[in-house]
């Protein structure tokens, strides 16, 4: 697991990484994309495994 996380690290830090967290937070401060990831986040609670 310790080796994934270093591959994350990894990425982040470099320079398409960092495009990447700049879209995100580009993304993250439109009130639209803001809704429709907390959609997506309740939709997803939603699902539990084992409780059809």
């Amino acid at each position: 697991m310790a080796s994934l996380f270093s591959k994350i690290s990894a990425f982040a830090r470099s320079p398409q990484g960092r495009r990447l967290t700049e879209q995100i937070k580009h993304a993250a401060r439109d009130p639209r994309t803001k809704a429709k990831a907390q959609e997506l986040l309740r939709k997803f609670r939603g699902k539990r495994p084992g409780h059809h």
